[in-house]
């Protein structure tokens, strides 16, 4: 077997996280890479095993990639917040590492090839609980990587984003066998035909079937003509610093320049109302009357915006709920999506999938001390409430799906807004955060991968970043630009058929996490019996 000096397996350590960023959109974006980004690691892990060398240099080597891949991609965290950033990187960076390193351990219990079916299952299981647990962070799930090449992933009306990761580990599984075969084993290219097929054909066959799907697809004539506001107010400096009159006044007045008699639904970004109110209080606040007085001109359109929001209740409603000062009840704050249908009439839906550090402490149940070291950019901050299940709001008999910035890179979770009747999906968000920075980028265009996987147009209103609407096939018809005040109208098509992933959601996921807990104990118990056969 060749040899692989330490340097060589850090430098191909090093070689897989960077292939990783390159492929990732707006800090490389070149989208061919990723299906050889893991071809480097894997031949390391190949090598330190075949050498029986301790299986901790295995980890070193993960992280070494996997932190490059966060670093590389995700750094623009370090605007909004330092520690955060830090957090954020290198935690997110030792769980992958930790499932390489599962996978390497394992796998050795398993013969010939066979072993790499656990990394399958265990990454994929990871990005799955990811989505879920206490410490949420699915932004660098390999599936992400399409947001930008939609014309490649249609069938993620199918599989959803774990179905990309699963294409994305299978090519680089079957090209590194060809090379671990060539440059470690020195066997010829012409012995190779066999997984040079199957690469191939694992590669090329779902392109051309969404391709072929890309160009066929029609969307059902059902138009709805939506206004989208981009105010471009500073989150630093001016959104929760300065009076709130002046703010609505500059997203009436862009609102203003687009708005027909045919306009059913103006959209403002996230947080738009800063000044926090209580629910309860809406009608009584100052700026209702102003609400109606402005809406009144855009005839019966509806107006969805952002509020930070309180609500009061009798007793504790979830761990968020907090002790009224001086009095009696309890209180939670929420990031809320606000609705003013044609009749004027107010609904609120609270956002339910929570910014790790500023809307949401983890463990916080377990060790409630730690509520004192979340992140304030403004507004409410802390752990806010969510609502108990999604939700989904209807005005001009249009039933969508209120998205507020985070959630819209949770796939399984706008499938259950749009399982529940939504024909369109509406994201409200605030991405200048992150200033100008590959971050509102990758934001903006995950929202993308829901279209497509629901087969739902899609308004995106933020405050600023990239403002834009998207169609049923993922393409962007029109968006604005960075850091401009700017408002647009476009008519988009509704739709009320639910795709399979829209039905089934994360099934794969959930395949992948029964498939790995049932190896991980049969590996385990086979081990053990292995063991006590050796002390006999």
């Amino acid at each position: 077997m060749r040899q692989l000096t330490i340097q060589k397996r850090y430098i191909l350590s090093f070689l897989s996280g960077l292939l990783m960023v390159f492929s990732f959109p707006f800090t490389g974006s070149l989208t061919p890479l990723v299906f050889v980004s893991w071809i480097p690691l894997l031949l390391v892990e190949s090598y330190i095993t075949s050498q029986k060398y301790r299986s901790s240099k295995v980890y070193i080597h993960a992280f070494i990639t996997f932190f490059t891949y966060n670093l590389g991609s995700t750094w623009w965290i370090w605007n909004a917040d330092p520690a955060g950033a830090v957090m954020a990187i290198v935690l997110n960076a030792l769980f992958m590492a930790f499932v390489f390193f599962l996978f390497h351990r394992f796998r050795k219990g398993l013969p010939g090839n066979q072993g790499y079916l656990l990394l399958l299952a265990f990454w994929i299981a990871f990005e799955f609980v990811h989505y879920h647990w206490e410490l949420s962070w699915p932004w660098l799930q390999f599936g992400n990587v399409f947001s930008i090449t939609p014309s490649f992933v249609q069938w993620f009306a199918y599989t959803g984003v774990l179905g990309g990761t699963l294409w994305v580990l299978t090519t680089n599984i079957l090209g590194f066998f060809i090379l671990q075969k060539i440059y470690l084993k020195s066997e010829n290219w012409k012995s190779q035909i066999k997984w040079i097929f199957a690469f191939s054909s694992v590669l090329f066959v779902p392109l051309f079937l969404s391709l072929y799907q890309y160009s066929s697809y029609q969307e059902k004539i059902n138009q709805v003509e939506i206004v989208v506001v981009q105010p471009n107010i500073d989150p630093y400096n001016e959104k929760f610093s300065s009076d709130l009159k002046p703010q609505l006044d500059k997203i009436f007045n862009l609102a203003d320049q687009q708005v027909t008699s045919k306009t059913q639904f103006i959209l403002a970004p996230e947080t738009a109302i800063s000044a926090a109110f209580y629910e309860q209080d809406f009608r009584s606040l100052p700026f209702y009357s102003y609400l109606l007085k402005r809406k009144k001109n855009w005839h019966h359109a509806a107006f969805l915006t952002g509020a930070s929001t309180f609500r009061y209740y009798d007793k504790p409603y979830s761990i968020a709920s907090r002790p009224m000062e001086g009095g009696p009840g309890f209180y939670e704050s929420y990031n809320t999506s606000l609705l003013l249908d044609e009749n004027n009439k107010e609904f609120f839906v609270h956002k339910s999938k929570l910014v790790l550090g500023v809307e949401k402490i983890p463990f916080r149940s377990i060790f409630p001390q730690l509520e004192e070291l979340a992140i304030n950019l403004g507004g409410a901050s802390g752990s806010l409430g969510t609502e108990k299940a999604p939700k989904i709001m209807e005005a001009n008999k249009t039933r969508f799906a209120p998205s507020v910035c985070y959630e819209s890179i949770y796939g399984e979770f706008i499938a259950r807004q749009v399982n529940k009747g939504a024909e369109l999906i509406f994201v409200i968000t605030n991405d200048g955060w992150w200033k100008d920075t590959p971050g509102y980028k990758q934001h903006a265009s995950f929202s993308r991968l829901r279209a497509i996987e629901n087969r739902r147009s899609v308004a995106r209103s933020a405050n600023t970043g990239i403002s834009s609407f998207i169609n049923q096939r993922g393409d962007v018809l029109q968006s604005t630009g960075w850091w401009v005040p700017a408002s647009i109208r476009q008519k988009l098509n509704k739709n009320s058929e639910l795709t399979f992933y829209a039905k089934y959601g994360d099934y794969i996921g959930k395949l992948m996490g029964f498939v790995s807990v049932i190896a991980v104990v049969v590996l385990s118990f086979k081990k053990f019996l292995v063991l006590m056969a050796k002390r006999k």
